[in-house]
């Protein structure tokens, strides 16, 4: 990156890390149980819901405790279940739709990160409805409030119950881009580990490795404070301590609990402090080639880490020692090593693979610059790069591409 634009990117990052104090963040409120809701719908006078999931969701069953808990309080609800993986802004028109067309007063977003997006951009567009999303997307150009919003994670790892943020995918162009303003936080998050329970191993493993890379790339970014550095180590440690057992022994409540405060910690920490490198190549592979968010994360967090080199050993160890990977004797360098190697090896663990073989060597230059787009100046990385800076990590993850097969098929 040229030294003009790196003084532009570090100066609009500057300036937003002096803002933080003064701009109007807030946790959500935590209920721990689906059953808990309808008081909660009582108490802000709501009584018509729409319920935004996704038909696999439904499909198994995830939804009954919510809907009778509904039922049982004579609660009005309404469902839709077309959200996909990376959801469009068709699933948002949709539902939008949906919404008014049953005179609903309060969202629900049910499931991972994709259906908590599409709700958080439907209340959007319904706090809005004279203006796109394409026109929102960006900083703080929501500005109005939003129908209540109840966001009830089924995966530890998004961390979409505590964030400002929804990334969505136009339907047409399948650019992905994401809206950040404070009133897209949930006022409520459901962590009830029984909605959990169900999800497939290696569902468990990519969304818990999602909150991982949110807590770390939170932590080694320039834009930390006291809290969201407190928040990213509690998330780190909790991971380590949990993932394995989640991923096998699905059953584990004790374990699924804990991955969902991981989950919900590393959230509040990157939405203060920000994502970086991996989050912006991840989101465009999502865009293209509708790669699972959490897995594309996973694949890319050791190249990224490992490319920012000196500049994040310290931070590094830190986090290894957090992790319980390392003691405070090592030198930051080992133990930055150490703390690299232990998410390889989890990859392995999880049988997450090293490539994405849908990328195209022509597509490169195009999703670098969705890359660059989203994270400069946005993104207080440790080491800056630029479109053609970032190509490298698309290249890397072609590398021996035709040996392995792409383990999201």
């Amino acid at each position: 990156m040229n030294k003009l634009r790196k003084a532009y990117c570090r100066t609009f990052q500057t300036v937003f890390k002096i803002a933080l104090p003064f701009l109007p963040y807030r946790k959500p409120k935590i209920v721990s149980s689906v059953r808990e809701i309808p008081e909660v719908l009582e108490k802000r006078r709501c009584g018509r819901v729409l319920i935004i999931t996704d038909a696999g969701i439904r499909a198994h069953g995830l939804t009954t405790r919510l809907e009778k808990a509904l039922a049982d309080h004579d609660m009005p609800y309404f469902i839709y279940d077309e959200t996909v993986a990376n959801p469009t802004t068709a699933n948002v028109a949709d539902a939008v739709e949906m919404y008014y067309d049953n005179y609903c007063d309060a969202i629900i977003g049910f499931g991972g990160g994709s259906s908590m997006d599409c709700a958080k951009a439907v209340g959007a567009r319904i706090a809005k409805p004279h203006q796109s999303l394409a026109k929102m997307k960006g900083i703080l150009k929501v500005h109005k409030r939003l129908p209540l919003l109840i966001a009830i994670p089924t995966t530890a790892g998004t961390g979409s119950e505590t964030t400002l943020a929804a990334v969505i995918t136009d339907a047409e162009t399948r650019h992905k881009y994401a809206i950040n303003d404070f009133p897209l936080i949930p006022r409520y998050a459901v962590l009830d580990p029984k909605v959990t329970l169900s999800l497939p191993p290696f569902i468990t493993a990519t969304t818990g490795m999602d909150a991982l890379t949110h807590a770390v790339e939170a932590y080694i970014g320039n834009s930390t404070t006291p809290d969201t550095r407190r928040d990213a180590l509690r998330a780190v440690k909790l991971i380590f301590e949990n993932l394995d057992t989640a991923y096998t022994d699905g059953s584990n409540v004790e374990a699924r609990k804990n991955m969902l405060k991981a989950s919900f910690y590393a959230g509040c920490a990157f939405t203060k402090s920000y994502v970086g490198y991996v989050h912006a190549v991840a989101h465009s592979l999502g865009g293209e080639y509708n790669v699972p968010h959490g897995l594309a994360n996973a694949i890319l967090l050791p190249f990224v880490l490992e490319s920012y080199g000196p500049s994040i050993h310290k931070k590094l160890h830190r986090l290894a020692m957090e992790a319980g990977l390392a003691s405070e004797e090592l030198s930051h360098e080992e133990a930055a090593e150490i703390f690299i190697n232990a998410i390889r090896d989890m990859k392995k663990r999880f049988g997450i693979g090293d490539t994405v073989k849908e990328i195209r060597e022509q597509d490169i230059p195009k999703l670098a610059h969705y890359a660059d787009k989203e994270a400069n100046p946005l993104y207080p990385v440790p080491v800056l790069m630029d479109a053609e800076e970032l190509e490298q990590f698309y290249r890397m993850l072609m590398e021996d591409a035709e040996k392995e097969e792409s383990i999201y098929e």
